[in-house]
């Protein structure tokens, strides 16, 4: 129903105060209130404008929320409302584009009989257009029954955009970004052609910029309302803002170049966390490089800026809860200790500072990752979710913040995705195993003295995920081993071993997507498609195996980075350690392998299949990516930089210099309408595989 759908939009949105009495949430553009004991909710706004990003402050007396790019207050007690700010802008000339936004608007047929019939005859054949217009008239059907319409506009102020409007929690300070877009000549976008439309006639699908492209540039303030200042946000003498990257090395007239003419590198705040009492706010600094992280103190009582942490990644700064330009997940325990993770131990762990003294304290540490963190109700204690009982299981922990005690509060093997309730009585945890999809579950989480229940019994809520015709197949349980790659680190990998092998002992390689993914653990498998084909070849004699290679998630920092400057390398390797482990743990023929795999899965069968011609006999390589300089900036230029300041790095790592060596059968399938790894990439290769006489391959 509607009603559902719109809770459906606002449930992980609610904003609780202090003290989990009372939470506010947006709700088809307007704001509410709702009293936990009593259920009550009050609606703060009714109007025809959109209001979002509801909070709590004026130290929880007033509800702040966003109109029209200002911070409006709604006070508690008398339910007056007072305009925050008056940020004066004007609507932005320039046009956005998107999959939805290009499709949507090359749908609309003329209404002349040649176009009419074009579309008519197009709608009689083709399933798939009856689909996306039964699709889009439904979505249009839903957003026109909404109680109002509302659309957010694009606000510029001259030529900048402002970005992250937010206030203190004693509503003094005021905070955003101005963010300026590159300069359309520096960052040219690509276009990827629909062939299969409603009009019969082929129209193009904006999409994104290729590796290397100027980016934006952003400014950030602070305006005090009290004073009546603006405070801008000074980034010059941040510590190693001129530092350059170790790479830069490998081209000695570029480093002499930037050595005569040092310069600040761009960064952009990527977000900031004041405290409860407004008194400090901490600022999350990257630089577009992505070579560093700083987590700044802005004293409100100075104005000024502090380092209180910095990361230096040579490779690039990232991990779990340290995601790269999309801030970090941090907290305040108290006005004056912040909350945040760091992979500076080689594993993302979580660690507290002093405001006043920059002290820094690790709460957690070892050779596993913080996953999730989340601080409780009473702010005693960390909820997190980490994989330190084996990588590939994911576990749920209450962690005492005074003596560093944990409590593993799940028990289930496999994963344990788990949210706790907002009073902390009941974890609802999701849960799945190698071969059960995900089911939802209840368990008590009450403490009693110093120790939290864990014993409980746990109630399964859903069983929904396994059909009976599901059911009626074994799905096997693949068995995630490890085995030692030829520089001593251990691969974990899922294994198929097959009932009845083919008399011929073939084996298979798929290789999971995504590069920084992990599919070598113990619970249902995003690549659920991969994993029932994986059962299908099994059952046909096949030994089957499916590594993390390097580069995946859930390993650390070092197995995260260690295909940075050289895509194809050790993350090719790996697989052909997994090959030699076959071979001689199995007996499997080294003469009858092959692999498959879609995304960076088929970019690495490209590499294996025109880099290892002896190893590899057959592969299939699903929409691949071919040329890394044809992919996006924010991924590609982390890994191996820019293709015009890092050529080498382009040159050992894209498949299309290498297709000379291609000697087995190799199948490359790729869907011609892919806004992500474009299609541009298997034409590109084909024609060089035509040119260089090649004709195994399809």
């Amino acid at each position: 129903s509607i009603a559902q759908k719109q809770l459906l939009d606002v449930e992980n949105n609610y904003n609780y105060n202090q003290q989990r009495t009372a939470y506010v949430y947006a709700k088809g553009g307007d704001i509410f209130l709702t009293d936990v004991k009593t259920g009550k909710t009050r609606r703060i706004t009714h109007t025809t404008d959109t209001e979002s990003n509801p909070q709590f402050s004026f130290n929880e007396t007033k509800i702040v929320y966003n109109r029209s790019q200002n911070l409006y207050a709604w006070d508690i007690a008398s339910g007056e409302t007072l305009q925050l700010t008056n940020i004066k802008a004007s609507d932005a000339t320039g046009s956005g584009g998107g999959f939805g936004r290009g499709s949507d608007a090359t749908t609309r047929a003329g209404n002349n009989p040649q176009e009419q019939w074009l579309k008519n005859d197009q709608l009689q054949y083709f399933q798939v257009l009856r689909e996306r217009k039964e699709k889009r008239e439904a979505t249009e059907a839903y957003n026109k029954s909404l109680p109002k319409e509302k659309e957010l506009r694009s606000i510029s102020i001259e030529d900048k955009s402002l970005q992250g409007l937010t206030i203190s929690p004693d509503g003094r300070f005021v905070s955003y970004r101005l963010f300026k877009a590159a300069p359309s000549t520096g960052a040219k976008t690509t276009i990827v052609p629909s062939y299969v439309t409603e009009t019969g006639f082929t129209t193009d699908i904006p999409a994104r910029t290729k590796v290397g492209s100027q980016q934006g540039s952003a400014e950030y303030f602070v305006y005090d309302r009290v004073k009546d200042t603006l405070i801008a946000i000074k980034t010059d003498s941040i510590p190693g803002i001129q530092d350059l990257p170790d790479y830069v090395k490998d081209y000695p007239k570029q480093l002499e170049e930037k050595k005569k003419k040092p310069a600040n590198r761009a960064v952009i705040v990527s977000s900031i966390n004041w405290s409860p009492k407004g008194t400090y706010a901490v600022l999350d600094i990257r630089s577009q490089d992505n070579k560093d992280r700083w987590l700044m103190l802005f004293d409100t009582s100075s104005g000024k800026i502090k380092v209180l942490d910095r990361q230096r990644d040579e490779a690039w700064v990232a991990g779990p809860g340290i995601s790269a330009f999309g801030g970090g997940n941090t907290g305040w325990i108290d006005d004056n200790t912040f909350w945040f993770r760091s992979e500076a131990s080689g594993y993302s762990h979580l660690y507290t500072v002093n405001a006043s003294t920059g002290t820094k304290k690790a709460l957690t540490s070892g050779n596993y990752e913080v996953q999730q963190a989340s601080l409780s109700k009473d702010k005693k204690y960390f909820y997190i979710s980490t994989n330190e009982v084996h990588p590939g299981e994911q576990h749920f922990y209450r962690l005492s913040i005074a003596d560093g005690k944990k409590e593993k509060l799940t028990s289930m093997t496999g994963s344990n995705q788990v949210t706790i309730s907002p009073d902390e009585k009941y974890l609802a945890i999701l849960h799945s195993y190698s071969n059960k999809p995900w089911e939802l579950y209840l368990q008590e989480n009450f403490v009693t003295g110093k120790q939290a229940k864990t014993s409980g019994k746990i109630e399964q809520i859903t069983n929904k995920a396994q059909s009976d015709e599901f059911k009626t197949y074994a799905w096997k349980d693949p068995e995630v081993i490890s085995f030692p790659a030829r520089d001593g680190a251990q691969v974990y990998a899922r294994l198929y071993k097959p009932a009845n092998p083919h008399p011929n002992k073939p084996a298979v390689l798929f290789v999971h997507g995504a590069g920084y993914l992990q599919n070598a653990h113990k619970w249902w498998s995003s690549y659920f498609r991969e994993y029932m084909f994986n059962n299908m070849l099994a059952d046909n004699g096949y030994y089957v195996m499916d590594i993390d290679y390097r580069g995946s998630a859930g390993y650390g920092r070092d197995w995260r980075t260690g295909i940075y400057r050289h895509m194809g390398g050790k993350d090719l390797s790996d697989h052909l350690d997994a090959v030699n482990y076959l071979v001689k743990n199995f007996g499997v023929n080294p003469k009858n392998v092959g692999l498959y795999g879609g995304s960076y899965g088929g970019f690495i069968t490209l590499m294996g299949m025109f880099n290892e011609p002896e190893v590899f006999a057959a592969g299939a390589a699903l929409r691949p990516v071919t040329d890394w300089a044809n992919y996006n900036h924010g991924y590609t230029s982390n890994i191996l930089n820019e293709p015009f300041t890092d050529s080498i790095a382009y040159r050992k790592s894209s498949p299309y210099y290498f297709a000379e060596g291609l000697k087995g059968h190799l199948l490359i399938c790729h869907g011609m309408v892919d806004v992500n790894v474009h299609y541009q990439d298997a034409v590109k290769l084909a024609q060089r595989l035509i040119e260089l006489g090649k004709d195994n391959w399809e």
